[in-house]
């Protein structure tokens, strides 16, 4: 028989060491919840980077195979490397990114434009690359400034949540904003004729008019608006991940690591640098 001193040792022990098991796996769920994306990202040895299925020549898939392509399925695919771990497309769209960084559904996002409001809800890199925004204008219509394009008698498609939407929506607040789905559906609306003008970023706007020279033709509306083309990221207290990749961007532009991607990509949509718009820089 167990004396009732001894039954009480044992009962403490117990409780003691029930207290540090209990204290060691909070200790770890804290550590778990407050681990930063860069090393959860080299913990897991998975990088999760954001991919629209339509948007060539930025990104590019085949449906048949599920093979990836692309400025930024390239750029993204050389972070990963350097990083050595492996890449994880996520689908998404332009308008559902930020939501998707938000969720922790993805670690990043290549090819966001830096607005005000995006610069609200989530953190941007440095500069990946210059561009510009112009606009597609049906047969006949050739505004050559924003302010002819700013008229209640023009309507304009958008691709919903885009950079292209909310620089269309302050540059020209008189005009009529179509916003569709995807940049394909804003382009199919103006090939209808349902709207006057696409507006987007040069180097959708060329492709798409190489390919179907009867949706109009490309113009640079002036003053020129120019913007540049960044990586996003959740919001977090510890920048490690955001400051690391700004780096990584900078490295990788000195190197030509950048460039390469987007003249590869623009020659996979039969462009080359020779088709920038007038006026345009990259």
């Amino acid at each position: 028989m167990i004396a009732r001193r001894d039954l009480a040792g044992l009962i403490g022990a117990g409780a003691v060491a029930a207290t540090a098991l209990s204290l060691a796996s909070s200790s770890a769920s804290a550590q778990s919840a407050s681990q930063n994306t860069f090393d959860r990202i080299l913990a897991t040895k998975k990088l999760r980077l954001g991919a629209v299925a339509a948007g060539a020549p930025w990104f590019m898939k085949d449906q048949a195979t599920g093979k990836w392509a692309g400025q930024f399925y390239d750029i993204g695919s050389a972070l990963a490397a350097d990083m050595d771990v492996q890449l994880e497309l996520v689908e998404t769209t332009w308008g559902n990114a930020i939501l998707d960084l938000q969720a922790d559904k993805i670690d990043i996002m290549f090819g966001l434009n830096p607005t005000p409001k995006r610069a609200m809800a989530i953190d941007f890199s440095g500069t990946v690359y210059d561009s510009a925004l112009v606009v597609i204008a049906r047969p006949g219509f050739e505004p050559k400034t924003w302010a002819e394009l700013n008229d209640p008698k023009v309507k304009i498609s958008v691709d919903i949540g885009s950079a292209h939407d909310q620089v269309a929506g302050r540059l020209c607040p008189k005009a009529q904003i179509v916003r569709f789905k995807s940049i394909d559906e804003a382009t199919l609306a103006l090939r209808s004729g349902r709207v006057d003008a696409q507006c987007i970023f040069w180097m959708g706007g060329v492709r798409a008019v190489k390919r179907d020279a009867a949706l109009g033709k490309v113009v640079v509306p002036q003053p020129l608006f120019g913007s540049t083309s960044n990586a996003g990221f959740r919001r977090e207290s510890d920048k490690t991940w955001r400051d690391f990749v700004s780096i990584w961007i900078t490295y990788s532009r000195g190197l030509g690591i950048v460039r390469e991607a987007v003249v590869a990509s623009l020659a996979k949509v039969d462009l080359s640098l020779d088709d920038i718009p007038p006026g345009v820089t990259f």
